[in-house]
C-alpha cells in the first residue's frame, strides 16, 4: 500500500511558476513508475508527465512539454512537478500516481496506475 500527499498549488498569474510535490508512505517508493496526471471542469483526466523508478527516463504530453519538468528524490519519497511558463489552460486539479514496476500498460493511462492522490489544484490567472 502507498499513500500519496500533493502539495503545491494555488493561484498564479499566467507565465508564472509553480512547483509541486507528492510525498509517498512506504519503503518501496523506488519500485514505482511516478506520474502526474490533471483534470479540468467537466474535462476527463489527463496525462501530464511520467518518471521512471530510477529517475532515468521521462515522458510528457505534448500540452506541457518544454514547459513542464518531472524529478524524484527516493531518498525522500518524494516526487515533483516544476511547472513554468503556466497558461490559463493549464487550470486543473493535479494528481499524483504511482504505478508499480513490471505492470504491463500504457504509462500514460489513467487504468494503469495504482494508487493515487487526493489531488491538488491549481489556478493560472489570465
Amino acid at each position: 500500500q502507498v499513500q500519496l500527499v500533493e502539495s503545491g498549488g494555488g493561484l498564479v498569474q499566467a507565465g508564472g511558476s509553480l512547483r509541486l510535490s507528492c510525498a509517498a508512505s512506504g519503503r518501496t517508493f523506488s519500485s514505482y513508475r511516478m506520474g502526474w496526471f490533471r483534470q479540468a471542469p467537466g474535462k476527463e483526466r489527463e496525462f501530464v508527465t511520467t518518471i521512471s523508478a530510477g529517475g532515468s527516463i521521462t515522458a510528457y504530453g505534448d500540452s506541457v512539454k518544454g514547459r513542464f519538468a518531472i524529478a524524484r528524490d527516493n531518498a525522500k519519497n518524494t516526487v515533483y512537478l516544476q511547472m513554468n511558463n503556466l497558461k490559463p489552460e493549464d487550470t486543473a486539479v493535479y494528481y499524483c500516481a504511482a504505478r508499480r514496476i513490471g505492470r504491463s500498460g500504457s504509462y500514460d493511462s489513467t487504468g494503469d496506475y495504482d494508487y493515487w492522490g487526493q489531488g491538488t489544484q491549481v489556478t493560472v490567472s489570465s
